[in-house]
């Protein structure tokens, strides 16, 4: 276990007591914030301590690339804080809990793919089991976008988002993988052929899923927030934001076909969807190369 850190942090979390949770295998804090981890069959997991606060939840209707699903806007207030993966469930990481691999884009760092909302549920269980107290759910999907912006009210969590193509929108090169760079440097033979993708920012040919934490992560330390995979969270689906709950608990109650929402954008997404308001729907047994899941702690 790694020493305990000098809590500096103006906001109460759990760590600063000096007593960490009997799962831990480590604990800490560093320029993003406090951190804790736990390791399974020698892989390791961080989570990233997500502060108490408000934020605005949904995208401005001039924000460009906006749908009307992502609104309208409203005040969310967190009265407690949570834990959050710091990067999308690797494949070494469900490999380990579930024994086997679904994804098709294979390799231990990269996210896992492939996962339907139900098999995200199964790997949750499994989980909980194997370490007793870790308690780990999906996300409400509150949760997701608050922690994407971390503070920020901008399109994305570095500032305002230009989009100069379909695929083209620069300021997204040092923090995703999307449509527009995804083949950049993309080395598995089983790569999805991207000549025809139009307005890509760099010209490439064969694209797919990248190991996480290549790019600039977010400023409470979280990895691939935007771009690389879509991200499931507990969340049902509705058309827009009208009734949504202000507390940031998961959205219940009555959907469309019983389908679940997802965050973040993808390796093939185009520049739109690659936003911190950005949100799709797809059924609880949808499987996609694209789509995978982080994990969420709420602290009792």
């Amino acid at each position: 276990m790694v020493n305990a850190p000098s809590i500096i942090d103006t906001a109460w979390h759990p760590l600063a007591t000096g007593c960490p949770p009997d799962w831990a295998s480590g604990w800490g804090q560093d320029r993003y914030g406090v951190f804790v981890e736990f390791t399974l069959q020698e892989i390791t997991q961080r989570l990233r301590w997500i502060p108490p606060g408000r934020f605005w939840m949904g995208s401005p209707e001039k924000e460009p690339g906006r749908y009307d699903n992502e609104g309208p806007r409203h005040r969310v207030t967190f009265s407690q804080g949570f834990w959050l993966f710091d990067t999308p469930c690797t494949q070494a990481l469900w490999e380990a809990v579930m024994g086997n691999n679904l994804s098709r884009f294979q390799s231990p760092t990269r996210p896992v793919e492939q996962v339907s909302w139900d098999d995200a549920q199964t790997f949750l269980s499994n989980i909980n089991e194997q370490i007793p107290g870790l308690n780990l759910v999906l996300p409400s999907e509150a949760q997701w976008e608050y922690a994407c912006r971390a503070g920020t009210e901008t399109a994305i969590y570095t500032g305002e988002l230009t989009i100069s193509g379909k695929n083209n929108a620069p300021a997204l090169d040092p923090i995703a993988w999307y449509g527009g760079n995804s083949g950049v440097d993309f080395d598995l033979a089983d790569g999805e052929d991207s000549s025809g993708w139009v307005g890509k920012q760099y010209p490439h040919t064969r694209a797919g899923t990248h190991p996480v934490k290549l790019k600039r992560a977010n400023p409470w330390g979280l990895y691939d927030m935007l771009g690389n995979v879509l991200e499931w969270t507990q969340d049902r689906w509705h058309e827009n934001y009208q009734g949504a709950p202000t507390d940031g608990l998961a959205w219940e109650g009555q959907n469309i076909n019983g389908r679940h929402t997802l965050r973040g954008g993808a390796w093939d997404g185009k520049a739109r969807f690659v936003r911190a308001s950005s949100r799709v729907d797809r059924s609880l047994s949808y499987r996609s190369d694209l789509i995978s899941f982080r994990c969420a702690r709420v602290q009792s």
